[in-house]
């Protein structure tokens, strides 16, 4: 009788064992969330730097130099496509000097309207919209002259989010300030030039 109970005993031990082996256990881990789920929804801020070539309207300079700047903007997002909008400001260093003329671009900035296509965090646009910025003329010998003028630009990028509120960018911007008389050049001068620029933004 007495092995009899003993057996019992054990047998009850031993499945409850076994029973406690197959809960699941507590993990202290949490695995981060897949960059698969980015989201582009929302304000972001950021800064870029890049460079400038380009040509002055009726003169023979091609002010060219390293840009830099400030951006900032909202994305709204339906399923993979996404739009918004994005202002931004540069400093440039773009100018050359051609006989007795020097022209520069000393900054300019945007308001572009984006549009585009998201593979997860990948996100593939078209931008364009309103530019402004100063057109600088420094003849030998004279005084110097600046020009602000409206305009317009077009482009495209790539941007690429690298953590849950971080992205990376590659841009391409073809900037057209309109002309304006310049009393030292006698003719009507503009400037439109090509940027290349590469970013990174803060999603809030």
């Amino acid at each position: 009788m007495r092995r009899v109970a003993r057996s019992a005993v054990v047998v009850v031990f031993a499945g409850s064992a076994a029973s406690a082996a197959d809960l699941p256990r507590p993990s202290s881990y949490a695995a981060p969330a897949p960059l698969s789920s980015y989201g582009w929804v929302g304000p972001y801020l950021g800064g870029n730097l890049g460079y400038a070539w380009g040509a002055a309207s009726n003169n023979p300079t091609r002010p060219a130099g390293f840009v830099g700047g400030i951006d900032a903007g909202y994305n709204w997002q339906a399923g993979e496509f996404v739009f918004g909008a994005e202002a931004d400001f540069q400093l440039s260093g773009a100018n050359d000097t051609f006989a007795p003329w020097k022209f520069s671009n000393p900054w300019f900035g945007t308001l572009r309207a984006r549009a585009g296509y998201a593979m997860s965090n990948v996100l593939i646009y078209g931008t364009g919209g309103l530019a402004l910025g100063e057109l600088t003329s420094e003849p030998a010998g004279l005084a110097s002259e600046s020009h602000t003028s409206i305009g317009w630009t077009a482009g495209a990028g790539i941007e690429a989010g690298f953590a849950s509120h971080w992205s990376g960018r590659l841009e391409y911007l073809f900037v057209d300030l309109a002309s304006s008389n310049f009393a030292a050049t006698g003719v009507s001068n503009g400037y439109s030039a090509s940027v290349f620029r590469a970013g990174v933004n803060y999603h809030f």
